[in-house]
């Protein structure tokens, strides 16, 4: 564990909260956090969790400009949710595109753990998009991200990093209901688009 790892973890804190609050200041946190989270992960060669932290850069990027422009529409950030052949859609695409993604990590790189890497950097980034386009169901992907990234995490001694993601955990079960309870505060949820 590093001052990196701290700082990071810190700052993770202080993103997932105000996500949970539905804060666009959520996002100059995220920016900072994932960049520190680069450097963390490449150093425990947990490989396909580093180029998760560029991709997620990008995310943090986008998804700060839709939820000001949200913001700015409608007076706060809506919430929307997905049909159900959408969350069909994306959860094959998503477990396609992972596992496809571990087995060539197993294949062509010294990765760690290739294939429950590859799950939560995949997942992860399903996650990150729902966020950024304010669906509920993010939350339910972070919740199965988060609970196996706990254990890998610790697998491979970040210690501190696994704490934070039963953190998430937490916050995300909490996001979860805090969202569910704004969505249905709404006036027409179908009106609610990306």
């Amino acid at each position: 564990m590093n001052w990196l790892e701290w700082v990071a973890a810190g700052l993770g804190l202080i993103n997932v909260a105000l996500v949970v609050r539905r804060s666009v200041w959520n996002y100059p946190f995220g920016l900072a956090m994932v960049s520190l989270y680069f450097v963390v992960f490449a150093e425990a060669r947990l490989y396909s969790d580093a180029l998760l932290q560029v991709f997620f850069f990008v995310v943090q990027l986008y998804g700060w400009h839709n939820w000001v422009r949200a913001k700015a529409e409608t007076g706060e950030v809506p919430v929307g949710l997905m049909t159900a052949r959408e969350r069909v859609r994306w959860g094959m695409a998503t477990l396609v595109a992972s596992l496809a993604w571990g087995l060539a990590m197993a294949r062509f790189t010294d990765a760690a753990a290739p294939i429950a890497d590859a799950g939560v950097a995949g997942f992860s980034i399903a996650a990150q998009l729902l966020m950024a386009r304010r669906r509920l169901e993010n939350w339910v992907v972070w919740i199965g991200v988060d609970i196996v990234a706990i254990g890998l995490y610790a697998s491979r001694g970040l210690t501190l990093t696994a704490g934070l993601y039963f953190l998430f955990l937490l916050l995300a079960t909490a996001g979860f209901f805090e969202w569910r309870r704004a969505l249905r505060a709404q006036p027409d949820v179908r009106s609610v688009v990306a």
